[in-house]
């Protein structure tokens, strides 16, 4: 079908507006309104939640959450040249459109959203994962979201879902998994963007946990993280050595063997390991 709401259809929008996607801002449109629409149903029942979304573009997922039912979306947008586009739908849908103009990176999103929230993206790709880390590192937990449909490069939504053994497995799938439960629900090969990116996309679905999965300092975990996948195809009794003292003792009270490396160690060890660290700290 070419259009889900009467507006036109994008690849009209971008002609219309002369939106020719901007390598430099991590742009790729993508224009299948089929697609944009299920994307935004993946993202869950949106009735009743406000919907962030970041890098909207021309409005194609923009205009699939708001079909889906979502009570309001805000739409943050860095490329000035889209937000005629965007304030087209808006009109289109009077009241449950907010389209702020401005970096994602400079913006204080949780005030602009009222509970519950869910987030829902395209995300830029040059931006994306550093914007992922920030929404599951919040000074306080549970965050101002309750789930994220994210599209990312193939290779970044492998690395927040990967188990341990996997080549992918590491910072990333620790801290997202920690606190969510993530799953990836969609892939997208790249002739369905304009431009085509290089890689193929997919889309991840993260619903947060009322509490970390198991108890460890945030500041803490990630310190123990970093050192241990800071040099991944050491044993541990040598890539931790950054974090001081002894380090074996360390690995013996959260049950790790000395000779493990990190990519076989699951999160439950590597929390024990933190709190083991935090207690000799203390």
């Amino acid at each position: 079908m070419a259009t889900i709401d009467g507006l036109p259809p994008l690849r009209e929008v971008i002609a219309t507006y002369d939106l020719v996607a901007k390598r430099q801002l991590g742009q790729n449109f993508l224009l299948d309104l089929n697609l944009t629409a299920k994307i935004a149903r993946l993202a869950g029942d949106l009735a009743g939640s406000d919907v962030l979304e970041i890098g909207p573009g021309p409005g194609g997922l923009t205009r699939g959450l708001l079909v889906e039912g979502a009570r309001r979306v805000v739409a943050v947008e860095k490329d000035p040249r889209c937000i005629a586009a965007l304030q087209e739908i808006s009109a289109a849908y009077p009241g449950r459109l907010d389209v702020v103009e401005g970096d994602a990176m400079q913006i204080d999103m949780a005030a602009l959203l009222s509970p519950p929230v869910r987030i829902a993206a395209n995300l830029p790709y040059n931006v994306g994962t550093e914007l992922l880390i920030r929404w599951l590192t919040p000074k306080i937990w549970p965050p101002f979201w309750t789930s994220m449909t994210l599209m990312f490069q193939r290779e970044v939504a492998l690395r927040i879902t990967a188990k341990p053994g996997d080549d992918h497995y590491g910072r990333l799938a620790i801290l997202c998994q920690w606190r969510s439960d993530a799953k990836i629900v969609m892939h997208l090969p790249p002739e369905a963007f304009t431009p085509a990116p290089k890689v193929h996309s997919a889309v991840v679905h993260l619903t947060r946990l009322e509490a970390p999965r198991f108890a460890a300092d945030a500041k803490t975990l990630q310190r123990v993280v970093a050192a241990a996948f800071g040099q991944r195809r050491k044993m541990l009794r040598s890539s931790l050595k950054p974090l001081g003292g002894d380090v074996e003792a360390l690995l013996k009270a959260a049950n790790i063997p000395p000779t493990a490396r990190a990519e076989e160690i699951e999160l439950e060890r590597f929390c024990a390991l933190a709190r083991s660290v935090a207690e000799r700290d203390a």
